[in-house]
């Protein structure tokens, strides 16, 4: 295991009602709020009025249409929103789209040049403004870490900046606000869940038994609760451990003492890039068929710890056969959930694989990957997903 540091930043409100906290988070930074959102579903929910009633003694500036692959230019205009104003602190209510945006609009008000330096070149983020937010979508654990994805049509660009600054000071958790979700989009979080475990759990560093333990604990939370939350959303033992699920997938504590590029992400954010897919789809539908190209000597036992002890299948004796049999009720899974599970399905052809495995490779850094991957080997991936 290598050496790491852990520190969990973030006050976490989790539960029923727990936004009545709302005035402690936001008071201790300041009055002037920027509050950021994505469509008019908080308002429909009635969170947009909770919000402003509870926060009646702040100003509030709003910034809202927040997309779900969220742009440079909603995080210039926040910015420009936030010197205008003078905010001392950003609210979040949404997913992980809406927090990630703000993370970078709260680096852009220490910023004197154009916000997509700091995606680009991360070093550049000094000072980031408090960020408090309201989780209404169980997907990317941007709640409780320091990642931040953004996208940039102009270039075709979707990339991926950090910064310990950026983690959220506080996050309010309420299983509740879970219960409206389309069911695509329940679906797709949870493969975006499944997804950053994965990320973390196929690394090669081996002694590290407890994040093994934990990442194979969270998979099996999502292969049980998902399917209970499509077919009763308001049930709140499904909604509460798919939210904490999230939270605790990309926290710091599964990928602790390991490293290594991710595989999935970086080509994913290429497919988004040129063609703004939901993220949790394209993850979904890249994964099995990732699983498959991967499969060798090299990597087969980590498959078989994977297949025993998230899927319980029963050990035989052909250690090839169980791993196929693991990845195959990986797909069957995310099938079942209702996720279009071909590039075709969601309207994605040949034509960008070049470009799109080259910078895949490139931006990803994939030669260092669980399995090293290069151009070839990402278009040979993607075109197993038509």
């Amino acid at each position: 295991m290598e050496n790491f540091i852990f520190n969990a930043y973030t006050k976490i409100y989790f539960g029923k009602g727990m936004i009545s906290n709302l005035p402690e988070a936001i008071h201790k930074h300041g009055q002037k709020v920027l509050l950021v959102y994505g469509g008019g579903s908080i308002k429909k929910s009635g969170i947009y009025d909770e919000v402003k009633m509870l926060l009646k003694d702040c100003e509030i500036i709003e910034l809202s249409g927040v997309d779900p692959n969220p742009k440079i230019e909603s995080v210039r205009e926040g910015v420009r929103l936030c010197k205008e104003n003078k905010i001392d602190v950003i609210l979040a209510v949404g997913g992980g789209s809406v927090i990630d945006c703000s993370k970078v609009i709260g680096a852009g008000c220490f910023y004197e040049g154009d916000a997509w330096d700091l995606v680009t070149d991360p070093g550049k983020i000094t000072e980031v403004l408090p960020i408090v937010t309201i989780l209404t979508l169980a997907a990317t654990g941007s709640e409780m870490n320091k990642n931040a994805v953004i996208s940039n049509p102009e270039r075709n660009e979707k990339l991926g900046t950090a910064s310990m600054s950026m983690i959220p000071q506080a996050s309010i958790l309420d299983p509740e606000y879970l219960y409206t979700l389309p069911a695509l989009q329940t679906a797709a979080g949870t493969a975006d869940i499944m997804s950053h475990v994965f990320e973390n759990y196929f690394q090669k560093e081996e002694d590290t038994f407890i994040q093994n333990q934990l990442a194979e604990g969270l998979l099996e939370a999502c292969i049980k609760y998902c399917p209970i939350a499509l077919k009763q959303p308001r049930n709140y033992e499904a909604r509460a451990n798919l939210m904490w699920a999230s939270t605790l997938a990309l926290n710091g504590l599964v990928g602790a003492g390991k490293s290594g590029s991710w595989t999935c992400h970086p080509i994913e954010h290429e497919l988004s890039a040129f063609y703004d897919i939901t993220h949790g789809v394209g993850l979904a539908i890249l994964t099995p068929r990732w699983m498959r190209y991967i499969l060798n000597e090299n990597t087969v036992e980590k498959f078989v710890n994977y297949a025993k002890n998230v899927w319980h299948l029963p050990e035989i004796e052909d250690k090839f056969e169980l791993a196929n049999k693991a990845i195959d009720a990986t797909e069957d899974f995310f099938k079942k959930c209702g996720i279009p599970m071909t590039l075709t399905e969601v309207g994605i052809d040949e034509t960008h694989f070049e470009i799109m495995a080259e910078k895949a490779v490139r931006i990803g850094r994939l030669s260092n990957a669980y399995v090293a991957l290069n151009q070839q080997d990402v278009m040979n991936i993607l075109k197993m997903c038509l």
